[in-house]
């Protein structure tokens, strides 16, 4: 049984194209496991701030912190942010940018080092996403993120203390002086068996298709 292929996500919880692209991953991957043979992979999610100025609490919607941090004409923020919402349909995923509630991402961060620490990194970032493109939850408050995070079965009160002290900050700074020297300036960025690097929200099957190519290179490595 050879050992699962390791990938290292690099993306942010306001970013759209990620969760698009995470689900475009988590097909690509069914598809490359699909094969057999114990085709399987080990995900890591990595910090990365599209927007580290961004206040706690945006006072405005979607479109006006596009318009002011783009420089965009709101009519085509709009349009664009219309756009986004139907490629995520094409993926099942329901963005509501007329609820989204625009905040700083560091500390959701920091939750996902904690629920690293505890074994659901991969859970509490699938309800990160949905709460901050599907619910119009808020991502960026200590309490709010506490209780996502006794939603995925991690402890409240050790979640909120964590995020109180800023005990995994030191953590979200090295992902991102990783990123830095990786030379990764947009996310979802994937990292595939520590030299392969795939930017974007990428076709299921082209995930597909650079995963069995490692899995080949492997196989003839041993053979």
């Amino acid at each position: 049984m050879s050992e699962p292929i390791k990938i290292d996500i690099w993306s942010d919880i306001a970013c759209p194209w990620c969760y698009i692209g995470k689900r475009k991953f988590e097909a690509g991957t069914g598809l490359f496991a699909g094969a057999g043979d114990g085709r399987d992979v080990e995900v890591e999610y990595h910090s990365f701030e599209l927007s580290p100025d961004t206040p706690v609490d945006f006072d405005g919607s979607e479109v006006d912190f596009l318009a002011g941090h783009k420089g965009m004409p709101a009519e085509q923020v709009g349009q664009m942010l219309e756009r986004v919402t139907g490629i995520a349909s094409s993926v099942g995923l329901d963005y509501d940018f007329d609820n989204l509630k625009h905040t700083n991402t560091v500390k959701a961060h920091e939750l996902l080092h904690f629920a690293k620490a505890h074994g659901k990194q991969l859970e509490l970032a699938e309800r990160l996403f949905k709460a901050y493109f599907v619910e119009g939850g808020h991502v960026g408050r200590v309490d709010d993120l506490a209780d996502l995070a006794a939603e995925v079965g991690l402890d409240r009160a050790e979640a909120l203390a964590a995020l109180e002290s800023e005990q995994y900050l030191a953590d979200v700074r090295e992902d991102q002086r990783t990123a830095t020297e990786f030379g990764i300036n947009g996310v979802p960025f994937f990292v595939i068996d520590g030299k392969y690097g795939v930017s974007g929200a990428q076709d299921a099957a082209t995930f597909a298709q650079v995963l069995e190519q490692v899995w080949g290179e492997r196989e003839a490595v041993t053979a």
